[in-house]
């Protein structure tokens, strides 16, 4: 009955961390790093299954960052940009049609890292390509970065005495860096002129067309 019970108490926690992870991924600025949250958790709750742990916060990374792509496409390609951003902006559509083995490694080597996956999701929803491409390589490497950050914290906390508030500063820094750029590179993303960055390999903004 304790085995039962238990059991059922570890299937709460992780419903309930993959609904925070879930909400955390839809937001598109200044929601804390899902590796952060995990690895809080994993020093915090010591009976919490790693492996669990790391497979729950990795699924629901990608569904939330799947919502947000469908999130970026509707509001900010379908109702912010014109014409012509979005024929400039299909030109990234292009070039991952024609290069779909190199862009899911590149997807795939982005997940490993714990760089702030929001900006790659939000410009991903303006080329409005099926979001499931990139879901796919960015939960394997979320996986494996998650399950590495989750082990090592696990681990960490075992033997020393963590304080999380003061390890974290320079990492919140970072990552608050890191969202006020989100803007600027969403703006960049719709000004670069790509088919001439991807047919002559010219990096040059466009000009904005004249007022009829």
């Amino acid at each position: 009955m304790d085995i039962l019970n238990q059991a059922g108490a570890n299937a709460q926690g992780l419903a309930a961390v993959f609904a925070v992870i879930f909400l955390l991924n839809i937001i598109p600025i200044f929601s804390p790093p899902t590796w952060i949250v995990l690895s809080a958790i994993s020093l915090g709750v010591p009976d919490v299954i790693p492996q669990g742990l790391a497979i729950v916060g990795a699924t629901a990374a990608t569904c939330g960052r799947v919502v947000l792509a469908k999130m970026s496409r509707r509001i900010l390609r379908g109702k912010l940009l014109g014409d012509d951003a979005r024929r400039n902006v299909d030109e990234i559509r292009t070039g991952i049609e024609a290069h779909r083995l190199a862009s899911a490694g590149g997807v795939l080597l982005f997940a490993f890292s714990p760089l702030p996956s929001n900006h790659l999701f939000i410009a991903y929803g303006l080329t409005n390509l099926p979001v499931v491409f990139p879901a796919v390589p960015f939960f394997l490497g979320r996986l494996v970065s998650y399950s590495f950050w989750i082990f090592s914290a696990a681990a960490a906390g075992k033997k020393f005495d963590i304080d999380l508030p003061e390890s974290g500063f320079g990492f919140g820094v970072y990552f608050v860096v890191s969202q006020i750029l989100l803007i600027p590179m969403i703006y960049f993303i719709v000004k670069i002129d790509w088919k001439l960055l991807i047919d002559h390999h010219r990096l040059a903004l466009r000009r904005s067309s004249p007022r009829k």
